[in-house]
């Protein structure tokens, strides 16, 4: 793939939630769950509108839940009963799809996203997708579920929330990847869908596009 000024892209970047799958529903029915159980009552329609996209560190501090040990727990809960709704969930095929003919012509697709990687391997395994290769032979970073078999293939690499320490609109996360990729920013393109995604990729210097599920 060439740019309009003939330099190859080498490196696609995907944000995970609303990009790569649509997963709006699924972490809104979660986490509503999770707080609720708790009795921290929360509606679906106030989390969409008021959090949606926020770490969780950051949503459940703006909840008013300051306790750190509590805010831990309710994370880990919320990624507990997170598969119980995998029902609502959906790839992005079409663009599932021309990642995986980009990598048949030699270029490279990470996953780059300020979610928890363990919500994020069991997302993927339930689309049928794996993590990077290297993990799966190695037994290195990342769930049990990103080393299973991907019977729609791979990415090539996944940064989540904790990887990176400061979170979307700054570009870090975006640029660490292409660091590690050794790959500067007009070889890469991005796909986004949130404000804050967007202004990441923007910062970046890299070419975006927007992603509307």
């Amino acid at each position: 793939m060439e740019t309009s000024e003939n330099t190859r892209i080498r490196l696609i970047l995907l944000d995970f939630d609303g990009t790569l799958a649509d997963t709006r529903r699924a972490n809104t029915r979660a986490y509503v769950a999770a707080l609720t159980e708790a009795g921290y009552p929360l509606t679906e329609q106030e989390y969409e509108a008021n959090y949606f996209g926020m770490r969780c560190e950051e949503f459940l501090t703006r909840l008013g839940i300051a306790d750190p040990a509590e805010r831990e727990r309710l994370r880990l809960r919320k990624i507990e009963l997170y598969p119980a709704f995998f029902d609502s969930v959906r790839l992005n095929r079409p663009l599932w799809e021309f990642c995986r003919q980009f990598q048949a012509q030699g270029g490279r697709v990470w996953v780059v996203s300020t979610g928890s990687r363990a919500n994020i391997d069991n997302v993927m395994h339930h689309l049928g997708i794996g993590g990077p290769v290297e993990e799966a032979a190695n037994g290195g970073a990342g769930s049990p579920e990103a080393q299973a078999e991907a019977p729609l293939g791979r990415v090539d690499g996944i940064l989540a929330g904790p990887d990176i320490p400061r979170a979307k609109p700054y570009p870090d996360c975006f640029l660490e990847a292409m660091r590690r990729e050794g790959c500067s920013p007009r070889e890469t393109l991005i796909f986004e869908d949130s404000p804050i995604g967007i202004e990441a990729a923007r910062r970046s210097g890299a070419s975006y596009f927007v992603v509307k599920l």
